[in-house]
This record gives C-alpha cells, sequence and structure tokens, in this order.
C-alpha cells in the first residue's frame, strides 16, 4: 500500500508549502476548518500532480481528529502526521488560543498513538515563542493534568495570564501553548517508542505566511533585530525541515525540539523580550 503523510493546517501557509513537499513521494491527507481554503489547496496540490485528499476537521474536538486518521487509514499506511495547525495571539482570546494550541495537540497524539507503528513520525509545529518565557511563567505542573483533565489543565495553565494586562494576555497564552508542545512531544517520545514510532517538534521563528504577517502587530518584526539572519524565514524553508523530520531520513531523531528561527533566540535576553512587551 502506498505511504500515506496527514498534514493538519494544510491549505495554507507552512501546511500547505509541507504537502507539496510530502506530496513528491507520499499521498497526502491535507485538513483545515474551512472547506473553502480546503478546495483551493487540494486543486493547487492535484494542479501539480499530487495525489491528495482534503478532509474538514476541527482539532478541538477529539473525534473530528479521530475521524480524519481513520480516513487517512483507507487511503494506504499513514506513515506520518505533520501537524502544523493552530492560532497565534491576534486570532483568539486565550482560552481558544489554548484549546486550539494546547490541547488540539493532544488529540492529534493520541489518534496517531493508535495508529502507530514502527517507523511512523508525529512532528508538531510549535514556535520560537515557547522560549520566550520567563521560567516563573512557565506552568509545568498544569502541564502534567493536560492528559487526565483537561479543564484543569486549561484553568492552571492560563491563571498567570489574569495577572497581566490585557493586551499581554493572548500573547502569553500563546508562547505557554506553544511552550507545552514543546514539553509534550517531548514527554509522548517514549510512550510511541515503544511501537517503533518517533515523535518530535519543530519551533518556526517569524515566518512570512498570513498569520506571520498578522504577528506583526505582536512585534515578530521586531523580534528580527536580535536574529542572525535580518529577515523572515520562507514557509518552504520550515516545510523542508518538517518533511525531513518525518522522513526515514531522521529515524533516529525523536523527543526533541528543533528551533528554525533564523537564529532569534540565539541572539535574545530577557531584557529584549521585556523592551517590547513595554511598546
Amino acid at each position: 500500500m502506498r505511504k500515506v503523510s496527514v498534514i493538519t493546517g494544510g491549505a495554507g501557509g507552512m501546511g500547505l508549502a509541507t504537502a507539496k513537499l510530502m506530496g513528491q513521494d507520499h499521498q497526502v491527507v491535507i485538513c483545515d476548518v474551512s472547506q473553502e481554503r480546503l478546495d483551493a489547496a487540494q486543486a493547487e496540490l492535484r494542479g501539480l500532480g499530487i495525489a491528495c485528499e482534503a478532509v474538514v476537521c476541527d482539532i478541538t474536538n477529539r473525534e473530528s481528529v479521530a475521524e480524519l486518521v481513520r480516513r487517512a487509514q483507507q487511503l494506504g499506511t499513514v506513515a506520518s502526521l505533520i501537524h502544523t495547525a493552530g492560532v497565534s495571539p491576534q486570532m483568539g482570546k486565550p482560552e481558544l488560543i489554548m484549546r486550539i494550541n494546547a490541547l488540539g495537540t493532544i488529540h492529534v497524539s493520541d489518534a496517531c498513538y493508535a495508529i502507530a507503528q514502527e517507523g511512523f513520525c508525529l512532528v508538531n509545529v510549535a514556535s520560537m515563542a515557547a522560549y520566550t518565557l520567563p521560567n516563573l511563567f512557565v506552568p509545568t505542573r498544569a502541564y502534567k493534568l493536560a492528559g487526565t483533565d483537561q479543564e484543569a489543565f486549561l484553568r492552571k495553565a492560563l491563571f498567570v495570564g489574569n495577572f497581566l494586562p490585557q493586551k499581554l494576555r493572548s500573547g502569553i497564552a500563546y508562547s505557554i501553548s506553544k511552550n507545552f508542545v514543546v514539553w509534550y512531544s517531548k514527554q509522548q517520545a517514549a510512550r510511541f517508542g515503544q511501537k517503533g514510532g518517533r515523535v518530535l517538534s519543530v519551533s518556526p521563528g517569524s515566518i512570512d505566511t498570513a498569520m506571520g504577517r498578522l504577528e506583526i502587530k505582536s512585534g515578530s518584526e521586531k523580534m528580527l533585530q536580535f536574529a542572525a539572519l535580518k529577515r523572515f524565514g520562507r514557509p518552504e524553508e520550515v516545510a523542508e525541515v518538517l518533511a525531513f523530520c518525518a522522513s526515514d531520513k531522521a529515524s533516529y531523531l525523536t523527543g526533541i525540539d528543533i528551533l528554525c528561527d533564523g537564529g532569534v533566540i540565539a541572539g535574545v535576553t530577557p531584557k529584549d523580550l521585556r523592551s517590547l512587551s513595554v511598546d
């Protein structure tokens, strides 16, 4: 049977760029919450000669994610799932951001674990924002509740934001949600390893996508002053990393996060971050 790769958030940006790469030697299944966006992406991929199926999926709904994976299984052996779906600070309030980015990742992970076998790989997309939190703001104790009591996890993970100005809360929730993705991916590595599968995450920096441009309002462009490479990244550049991580060439790579941020985190300091938050 042909190998299948599932790309969440595959209707645009990094997800679509990744589907174009994975589609060179896989049947691809892309998902999004918008049928219109999916139709356009599917047409573009098929126009390139890529075998592509499109599925509407809401990653905040556990059954919707399970159905996505079942649909993919009908097409062949699911070799990988690349989880690019998510929202950024300008796209929602703190709880929505956490439900999509954090709980959505749990739902995707559980659905993947159910079908994982030797050689399978789950690649989660986090963010360089995961590395910008002061240690005091990282609610690791809350993270441990995510698998057993999601509502308690949400309350505790969002608690610190209640003491911050309103304009900062969505940004902090985003950073916490992506820090959770990094943490959770590492936690899941041993679990998947028992089946011969892999889990890891990739943390992009400021990327020139529709979502990335929207986040100029949140300071993404200002972060470039601290980068080694003084430019926005291209979605194709991140897609190359995601596709490599999902491939057999990276078969010994698991339980780790890979920064793909043009050297921002290497150059930024806590003082720099405080100055940006004041602007």
